[in-house]
């Protein structure tokens, strides 16, 4: 079962991040995945023909959804998909591992074919199909993050967040 939880966002200094990260080390763990101060994720963003997920995200609607692929090291292939559902105020995300051809498939607009054990790939092939999802952006930055086993806690520090539209290189080594 996936639950839904709180995400809250603000903007902060490098000097607040510094401050806030160094207080949080003293209560909280460092993430699993993290080796040293931070780790790197790298996401490829599908929109419609219309941009609605991301005018849906702009305009604050209540329900909405946007699907990613997301990876931790470009180099590993290792690749999540996930379609991300914002209500009423709080998230869920439901995943499934994608593999190279799949995502190389997909990058083209060549959908792989539909399967029982992955519904969260076939709601992204059904999209596809009727309203021309594609892949349309890679957002790309580097994430701090402490964990804490008390109410499922959760804090990130995002940082040198950049972008690109040139979809075909979300596994290349730079973009």
């Amino acid at each position: 079962m996936v639950e839904y939880r709180v995400e809250k966002k603000y903007l902060v200094s490098d000097m607040d991040l510094t401050l806030l990260a160094s207080r949080l080390d003293g209560v909280m763990e460092k993430d699993i995945h993290q080796q040293g101060g931070c780790y790197q994720i790298r996401s490829l963003y599908f929109d419609d023909f219309r941009d609605s997920c991301l005018e849906e995200n702009d305009a604050g609607v209540d329900y909405r959804k946007k699907y990613r692929i997301r990876t931790y090291d470009p180099a590993s292939g290792i690749m999540k998909l996930e379609i991300k559902e914002k209500k009423s105020g709080f998230t869920k995300k439901t995943s499934c591992s994608l593999g190279s051809e799949e995502l190389s498939r997909i990058q083209v607009g060549d959908c792989p074919e539909f399967d029982s054990n992955r519904p969260t790939l076939n709601q992204l092939l059904l999209q596809m199909k009727c309203s021309g999802m594609a892949p349309k952006a890679i957002i790309s930055y580097e994430r701090t993050a402490f964990v804490h086993p008390t109410g499922n806690v959760r804090i990130t520090f995002d940082r040198n967040i950049s972008a690109s539209a040139c979809c075909g290189a979300f596994l290349d080594d730079t973009i």
